[in-house]
Formats: C-alpha cells, structure tokens, sequence
C-alpha cells in the first residue's frame, strides 16, 4: 500500500532543502498533488500481471497475433524521471488466444512501478510466455527517457529501443523479422 501522507511529508522536505518555502500560495498543495501522482504512477507495485491475462479462449490458431503502438509510461527507478513510448507485442498461440485489451492492461501493470525499460520489455515476455505458454512471444519496446532529455547529456529526440524474444521467435530469424517488419514504424500496416 502507497503511503501518501508519508510521500507528501517527503515532498516538503524537498521543496525545503532546494530553498523555497512548502507553505508558498503557488506549491502549497504540491505535496498533496505528487503523493497522489506517485499513488498513481506507482499502482503496479502491488499488482500481479499474471491476474491480468486470465482471460484467454480455446483456438486453433497458430499463426502470429501482434499488438503494435500501445502507449506505456513508467518511471525510471534510477532517477525518478518518467520514460514513456510504445510496446509492441506478439505471440504464436498453442491453443489459445488472449483478450487482446489484456496485454495492455498487463504492461500497464508491469510499467507501474520503478522500472528499466529492459527489465519492462524481459518481464512482459516472460508474463506472456508462463501464462499463455505460446510457441513463442515477443515484445519491443521504445521510449523516451526524461532522465536522458531533459539532464546530463541532454539529448532530447533519443529513443531506446528494447527487444525480448522468447521461443520460436528466440530460434527462428524468419519469425523475428516478421515481428519487426509487423512492428516498425509504417510498415506492415
């Protein structure tokens, strides 16, 4: 459980030891705002997103099912600036397919916590592959990372790209070329 009042008491002691004054009209409720924004950002941390794929019908379907452009964003856990893009995701059922709403409800998951962006991109594969035990899964991932844009190198425009692969796509370059081809940017839409 998110300790809000705790958070919001953190707040206010940063706000004071960068010099300005927590009881100023203008950030006055600034703690209250960020121990609610961390409650939100933060949901995941409780959450299981194996619970979230529950959902899954009996087919016989053997061919790729791929999910491209869903929106994520999360909060690097090593400066605690969001990095935010979009996850592309594929599988090769055996036997059975998933409410596909459900694979965005599980990164949702996953990237509600402190995270790397290859940790996110390894776990929703490996969440994908022990649920729905497919021939194999894939996710690519691309973000923006605030901690990298907007201090130290400065370098606005810079996207990291993460790639997991499991099973058939782990073994066959035929199946990862397709998932890249399916999944980059104006291609095989």
């Amino acid at each position: 459980m998110i300790d809000q009042e705790r958070i919001a008491r953190a707040v206010e002691d940063i706000l004071s030891a960068i010099g300005d004054d927590p009881t100023r009209g203008g950030i006055q409720k600034t703690p209250a705002r960020v121990a609610a924004m961390y409650a939100e950002f933060f949901s995941g941390i409780d959450q299981d997103p194996r619970d979230l794929l529950t959902v899954s019908y009996q087919e016989n379907v053997q061919d790729m099912v791929t999910v491209r452009d869903i929106p994520f964003a999360s909060i690097c856990e090593h400066h605690l600036l969001p990095f935010f893009g979009t996850a592309h995701v594929a599988y090769i059922p055996s036997g059975r397919v998933i409410g596909i709403s459900k694979l965005a409800r599980a990164i949702e998951c996953i990237t509600r916590r402190p995270q790397m962006q290859e940790r996110v991109t390894n776990q929703t594969a490996d969440t994908l592959t022990e649920v729905l035990q497919p021939q194999g899964a894939a996710v690519r991932m691309e973000a923006e990372h605030l901690c990298m844009t907007i201090r130290g190198v400065r370098a606005p425009g810079s996207r990291v790209i993460t790639t997991a692969y499991r099973g058939i796509f782990r073994e066959s370059a035929a199946a990862r070329t397709e998932f890249l081809t399916l999944t980059s940017s104006g291609e095989g839409a």
